[in-house]
């Protein structure tokens, strides 16, 4: 009986800031020359059309239906006849911006989106100055295979993506454009929602300079279901790819079915000296 895989690629780019057409084309020329041809999903970084700087978020905005960036998914979709996870851009819906993370099929249908729940508003940033927060996480299915969205900040809230593996998910993604100050956080808290969560993790970042002196990470990953890396891109830019063995992790959930034994509620029972 053959064996259920999936073959993943994740595009690390550094973004030209403000420049939607510039960084269009950029993703364009990148999945020309290096996409594997036997890929299934193409996973791309958190506000790529833009780069991580919140005063042109709203200036870059998109519809998300029809506007550039959804045709240009859309379109490469349909020509390399693979899935997209795309990132994510600003979008715009009765006047209130989201950070968006569309999914188109092999056809060039938008399947679904999710918008960022959780907006980064620390250190400088002001994220939540100009973003609504999206109201519940999406899973989508691509090729059999169950994939929990979410986007950069969102990996600090771990809630979030056991719901996700409750709700059946194969695969956690989190596309992010992740500052380079904070190497450690991002590799340990992306491997432990792999690890507690049974699940493969997509840890898809941005790379090179963004702005005012600040840097986007790089360090993108493929973790599998164990915390193990199967492939990286540390810096730079270009596509790595891994291919998932969804049949090789439920075997290893079965032989150690910890999902299993959580619990309905963790009520804390607080005890007060009088």
């Amino acid at each position: 009986m053959e064996q259920k895989k999936i073959k993943i690629s994740m595009l690390q780019m550094s973004s030209a800031i403000g420049d939607v057409e510039a960084n269009i084309k950029k993703v364009q020329s990148l999945v020309e020359n290096e996409l594997p041809l036997d890929t299934d999903v193409l996973v791309l970084p958190e506000v790529w059309t833009v780069g991580w700087s919140c005063s042109n978020f709203i200036k870059t905005a998109q519809n998300l239906q029809n506007g550039d960036v959804s045709k240009f998914l859309s379109e490469l979709a349909k020509k390399y006849s693979i899935n997209i996870i795309g990132g994510s851009y600003i979008t715009e819906l009765n006047g209130k911006y989201y950070n968006t993370c569309p999914v188109f099929d092999r056809c060039g249908r938008l399947l679904t989106s999710y918008s960022k729940n959780h907006l980064y508003s620390y250190y400088g940033c002001d994220e939540g100055k100009y973003i609504t927060p999206g109201d519940s996480p999406v899973m989508v299915n691509l090729d059999g295979v169950n994939f929990g969205l979410t986007v950069c900040y969102d990996i600090r809230f771990p809630e979030i993506y056991r719901a996700y593996a409750k709700s059946g998910a194969d695969v956690l993604v989190n596309c992010a454009a992740w500052g380079s100050k904070k190497p450690i956080p991002w590799e340990m808290m992306t491997k432990s929602r792999a690890i507690e969560n049974q699940c493969y993790m997509i840890a898809l970042t941005q790379s090179g300079y963004i702005e005012n002196g600040e840097y986007n990470l790089g360090e993108s990953r493929i973790i599998d279901y164990k915390g193990e890396e199967l492939v990286s891109i540390m810096s730079g830019e270009g596509i790595v790819s891994a291919e998932l063995k969804i049949d090789e992790m439920y075997e290893f959930r079965t032989k150690n079915p910890v999902l299993n034994d959580i619990k309905n509620n963790y009520e804390v029972k607080v005890l007060c000296e009088k």
